[in-house]
């Protein structure tokens, strides 16, 4: 199975759209997970439409019109997988043990918010990743998205991509 993992994409706020690239991605994925911060709803609805499954989140940028229509925290079984989506961990400093206790029946935990990628695994085993953001770079080098295969009742080939520079 394959996954697109987006977050934090603030359109049009911080890009008048996704890029072509994570378009593509989109189309290729059989699961888009997105963990929040959309900003408008006109993305939420041209992933709806584009996404063979589509799983998301509310983020804090995301008015009353996005909460009405996504949950704070999405769950679903991917692969005999237990997937959970949130938006924000908290800080990074004891982010995999604040997030094995909060999450408990959870395998994978999709998060957003501080637009960094992020790929660890708890103590315990719950795997972290946060794709950090196609539109918005931030401090980082260059905007992102991850990609990954779920078979076998793991998660393999986790993929960091960058997006080249607009």
């Amino acid at each position: 199975m394959k996954l697109l993992m987006l977050s934090d994409t603030h359109v049009p706020k911080r890009a008048r759209a996704l890029p072509p690239q994570v378009l593509a991605a989109v189309d290729a994925a059989e699961v888009v997970i997105h963990a929040g911060d959309w900003v408008d709803e006109a993305t939420l609805d041209l992933l709806e439409e584009r996404s063979r499954r589509l799983i998301g989140v509310w983020g804090n940028n995301d008015g009353p019109s996005l909460r009405r229509r996504l949950p704070e925290v999405a769950r679903a079984e991917l692969g005999s997988l237990r997937f959970a989506v949130v938006h924000e961990t908290g800080p990074a400093a004891g982010r995999e043990q604040r997030c094995e206790r909060d999450f408990p029946d959870t395998d994978v935990l999709v998060f957003g918010h501080s637009h960094i990628p992020w790929d660890t695994v708890s103590p315990g085993g719950l795997r972290l990743l946060n794709p950090g953001s196609p539109t918005d770079r931030r401090r980082q080098p260059v905007c992102t998205y991850l990609t990954a295969e779920v078979a076998d009742g793991r998660v393999g080939a986790v993929r960091l991509v960058a997006l080249p520079p607009r």
